[in-house]
């Protein structure tokens, strides 16, 4: 029994605790261990970067050039300007709080007594409305002050007429924002001319080739005639070419045929006014033979034409003239 007990334990040593098993065992007993040795030099390594970036992010000159530039800020910043506006922030937040406080009953009549008193004056017309507005409150303000006078014989209570008092003197202009009462500001704009007395106005410089002497072209102007060649269908690039298919016209005209004495050319991409039905277009040119040339429209567009024809603007935007003037 002894013996096979003995034999027994040789073989399960043999199985079990063969040369190549514990060669297996040890090698993973070092690649766990050289696991563990590489993994303690990584966090050691990357805690002692990030301690050292943490601690110095910058180096010593840009720390001290940061330091200057905060200190600059420092001193270039405007440190009475901002007291005084959080000063002037403080005053008006308190005087908004404050308000007038004025019974609603009382701000309704009031309301009512300024329309009343801007019955009779043009809605259009905003200086006649605020100087009504001004005489209400003028008139007003003298009622107030004697029902503040007499306490008594008044028509307004002495409350009432107290409270009036303060908001027609110095609130004027918060009373009529609460009770809706608005006027547009008068707005005065002023041309200031700062040429020279002697110097005369720059020649206006017609877009194109340059036209020749015997063009005689006339910015902002629309002469009137019997078309030779209507323009609705006549385009030319430029006033020169317009004017020089005038003087072609009239070279090759037959006798008895009308020879063009007058060409009219529209530069403006917008289009040009005439006092025709037509709608006219950009380049449109117009050839035309007149034996006394009339003038149309020069430099502006008179008012009575620009009140049937609310687009057109101010200032013709013809170019023409009189061939052989």
């Amino acid at each position: 029994m002894a013996r096979a007990a003995v034999e027994w334990g040789r073989v399960g040593s043999k199985r079990f605790c063969s040369f190549k098993r514990i060669t297996v065992m040890v090698c993973c007993v070092n690649i766990v261990a050289a696991f563990l040795v590489l993994r303690s030099f990584y966090s050691s390594f990357f805690f002692a970067s990030s301690s050292r970036v943490i601690s110095d992010p910058f180096s010593v000159d840009q720390t001290k050039r940061i330091e200057e530039s905060i200190q600059i800020r420092r001193e270039a910043e405007p440190v009475e300007l901002v007291k005084a506006v959080r000063k002037l922030t403080k005053e008006s937040s308190r005087e908004a709080k404050r308000g007038l406080k004025l019974p609603r009953s009382l701000k309704q009549k009031l309301v009512y007594e300024i329309l009343h008193s801007l019955q009779s004056v043009n809605n259009t017309n905003v200086t006649e409305q605020r100087d009504a507005a001004e005489l209400w409150r003028v008139g007003k303000l003298e009622e107030v002050k004697r029902a503040t006078r007499t306490k008594s014989n008044s028509s307004i209570p002495y409350q009432e007429a107290k409270m009036l008092k303060r908001a027609l003197e110095s609130k004027w202009p918060i009373l009529m924002e609460e009770i809706g009462l608005w006027t547009p500001a008068d707005v005065v704009n002023s041309e200031h001319n700062d040429k020279p007395e002697n110097e005369q106005d720059p020649e206006e410089i017609i877009p194109g080739r340059p036209l020749p002497p015997e063009c005689h072209a006339e910015p902002h102007t629309d002469y009137d005639g019997t078309a030779v060649r209507w323009g609705l269908t006549h385009h030319k690039e430029s006033a020169a070419d317009c004017c020089q298919a005038c003087l072609d016209q009239a070279n090759r005209a037959k006798p008895g045929q009308m020879k063009c004495n007058i060409w009219v050319y529209c530069p403006s991409e917008y289009g040009c006014y005439s006092p025709d039905i037509y709608e006219h277009k950009h380049q449109e040119c117009w050839l035309k033979q007149a034996e006394e040339p009339r003038v149309n429209f020069k430099d502006k567009y008179s008012e009575s034409y620009r009140t049937v024809h609310s687009n057109a603007p101010v200032v013709v935007p013809w170019i023409s003239g009189v061939v052989g003037a």
